[in-house]
């Protein structure tokens, strides 16, 4: 008699680590995808960081073939807001059944440790299948396997307006600054999957305009270092470039 599978959401975000999470996980017979997780800002209807209009992640999770569960937060949110929201939806998820939460996360130990010390909280498990894998390799396995994706946003730290709406490609990584992780574990930048072997149909859009917006820096020196340098001339702010893409 064949194992059952365990009940798991995976958290979402519409770009390339999420996809590749996706098709490993349909590899494997070890979990059952029962939704896709996604958080989006309330007010203006995109995608968390990524800056992806809901419409386009609706299409996408429709061409996935999963149910699409999407976590509505403030703009600008505190983190006890955050995970207020978050501890409910996981909550009311939990009552469906679901006993694992999958994370498309590579290399950030602190990152995983949150997650795990908060999931642990609501008797969940965390599963990363990803974790401490070559970031290197891990971008040459998802530009073989078919996937194709752009990048929507890249941190000005790292990477300059010339980033951002493009493909990823052979050309794009060998543009690549010195020190930019080739998955942008670091935050360096966010991508929109649109074709691969998850998907039963491309995403059809075309390239908007090109924005950058200006926030300002976290309480904190941890997330602080993450976001901004403390070189530039206003030590308060850090800016992301943004390509809006458009439904067609």
């Amino acid at each position: 008699m064949a194992n059952k599978k365990a009940k798991a959401i995976l958290n979402w975000s519409g770009g390339k680590d999420s996809a590749l999470t996706l098709y490993k996980l349909q590899q494997s017979e070890d979990f059952e995808i029962e939704c896709l997780l996604t958080s989006i800002s309330e007010k203006y209807q995109r995608i968390s960081m990524h800056g992806v209009r809901s419409e386009l992640l609706e299409i996408q999770a429709k061409s996935v073939g999963i149910p699409l569960v999407k976590m509505e937060i403030p703009d600008m949110p505190t983190m006890e807001v955050y995970e207020q929201t978050m501890r409910e939806t996981l909550s009311e998820l939990k009552n469906q059944g679901v006993t694992a939460s999958v994370f498309g996360d590579i290399f950030l130990e602190d990152l995983r440790t949150y997650r795990g010390n908060k999931l642990a909280e609501l008797d969940l498990l965390g599963v990363f299948p990803l974790w401490k894998q070559s970031t290197e390799l891990l971008i040459r396995e998802f530009l073989d396997l078919g996937f194709k994706t752009i990048t929507t946003c890249v941190n000005e730290k790292y990477l300059d307006k010339s980033f951002v709406g493009r493909v990823i490609d052979e050309d794009f990584l060998k543009d690549f600054p010195s020190g930019v992780d080739p998955c942008g574990e670091n935050g360096e930048f966010h991508t929109f999957v649109f074709d691969g072997p998850i998907f039963t149909k491309p995403i059809e859009f075309e390239k908007g305009e090109v924005v950058l917006r200006k926030y300002e820096a976290p309480k904190t020196e941890d997330e602080t270092d993450q976001c901004f340098s403390k070189e530039k001339e206003d030590p308060t702010k850090y800016g992301f470039w943004y390509c809006d893409l458009i439904p067609v």
